[in-house]
C-alpha cells in the first residue's frame, strides 16, 4: 500500500523563499518579482512601505512573505506584461521578511492614484507564512488621504473600531534601505491579538 506524503499546499514552506524571492535569500535563482513595483523613472510620488508582520504573541514573523498589488500614480492598473517592461511600472511586488535584519518588508513603489470616485488610493496585499494553509487579503490605505477615505466604500464597511488597522502611518526621516524613497509609510500586519489586522473574505 503506497503512503501518501503532504503537498506543498499542506505544508506551507519552506518553497516561498526557493520559489519566489530567490534572489533576496541569495540563492543562485532569478526572482520573477522583487521588492519593487516601480523604477525610478516612474511618475507619481515614490515611496517605500515598510513594517513587520506580528504573530499572537506580538513577535515579529521572520518567514512571512507578502505580495502587493496597486495601481499607479493616475488609479491605472497595469494591462500587460509587456505594457510593464516598458512603463518601468509592474504594479506588483513581493517581499520575505527572513534577511532583514529587522524581519520587516520593505517596498518600494509610488503612490497609487484612486481607481474610482469611491474608492481611496490603495494597495492590496496577501500574506503567506508557514503554517498557514491558506494566505489572507487585506488593505493598505494612507493616513494623509482623509477626504478619500471617508469615501471609500470598502473602507467604510469595516468598523470604526478596527479601521485603524489598514491605515499606513506617513513617517519623516531617512529612507528605509540604501536606494529606496525618502517617503515612508508604516504598516504592520498583526496577525492575531487586539490589534489584528482586518483581513478580508475572498
Amino acid at each position: 500500500m503506497t503512503t501518501l506524503k503532504q503537498t506543498p499546499s499542506q505544508t506551507v514552506g519552506p518553497y516561498f523563499a526557493y520559489g519566489l524571492v530567490p534572489e533576496q535569500y541569495n540563492f543562485d535563482l532569478k526572482s520573477l518579482f522583487t521588492a519593487s513595483a516601480a523604477d525610478r523613472e516612474v511618475p507619481g510620488e515614490h515611496v517605500a512601505i515598510v513594517g513587520n508582520v506580528f504573530d499572537a504573541e506580538g513577535k515579529p514573523v521572520n518567514d512571512a512573505l507578502i505580495e502587493i498589488a496597486q495601481a499607479d500614480a493616475n488609479g491605472r492598473y497595469v494591462q500587460s506584461a509587456q505594457e510593464a517592461r516598458e512603463s518601468g511600472f509592474r504594479g506588483f511586488a513581493r517581499c520575505g521578511t527572513g534577511t532583514d535584519p529587522k524581519l520587516r518588508f520593505i517596498f518600494d513603489t509610488v503612490k497609487p492614484g484612486a481607481t474610482a470616485d469611491d474608492s481611496a488610493p490603495h494597495l492590496d496585499v496577501i500574506v503567506l507564512m508557514r503554517g498557514m494553509l491558506l494566505h489572507t487579503y487585506t488593505r493598505i490605505y494612507f493616513e494623509d488621504e482623509t477626504e478619500a477615505n471617508a469615501k471609500d466604500t470598502v473602507l467604510q464597511s469595516v468598523s470604526s473600531e478596527r479601521r485603524h488597522t489598514l491605515i499606513a502611518k506617513r513617517e519623516a526621516g531617512a529612507s528605509a534601505k540604501p536606494g529606496s524613497s525618502g517617503t515612508i509609510y508604516r504598516f504592520d500586519i498583526h496577525l492575531r491579538g487586539p490589534n489584528e489586522t482586518v483581513f478580508f473574505d475572498l
